[in-house]
Formats: structure tokens, sequence, C-alpha cells
């Protein structure tokens, strides 16, 4: 099993006027694979902002691995 750090993006308008990424929030997950992360992580997301939809407060994800080669 592998460990992912899965971070929720938002496109937000910053001070000046323009556009910036915002993480909303990061999550680290253990899963088999990328997909299985994003899933296990999207249900976390969603439980702790008690959202129903984890899109509500974020417009994308970001997978990234969190294992070190030994």
């Amino acid at each position: 099993m592998s460990r992912f750090v899965v971070r929720f993006m938002k496109d937000v308008l910053g001070d000046n006027g323009r556009e910036r990424e915002v993480c909303q929030s990061s999550l680290e997950v253990n899963a088999l694979n990328e997909g299985q992360a994003a899933e296990m992580a999207k249900q976390k997301f969603c439980e702790a902002q008690a959202l129903c939809d984890w899109s509500l407060h974020a417009d994308r994800i970001r997978i990234d691995s969190a294992d070190f080669p030994s």
C-alpha cells in the first residue's frame, strides 16, 4: 500500500483582482493507487466539511505520492 497526499484546490480572486490558486485542505491517505486515494480523500473531506459533494468547496484535487524511496 502506498501513501498519497491529496490536496483540494480552488481558484479564488485575490485582493488585486487576479485569480490565484489556494489549497482548501490537504489529507494523507494510504491506498493501492491514485484513484483509490482520490476517492478516500474525497469522502474524508466531505465528512470533515459536512458536505455532500467535495466540489462545493474545491475546483480540483492534486495527488502526490508521499512514499520516499529507500
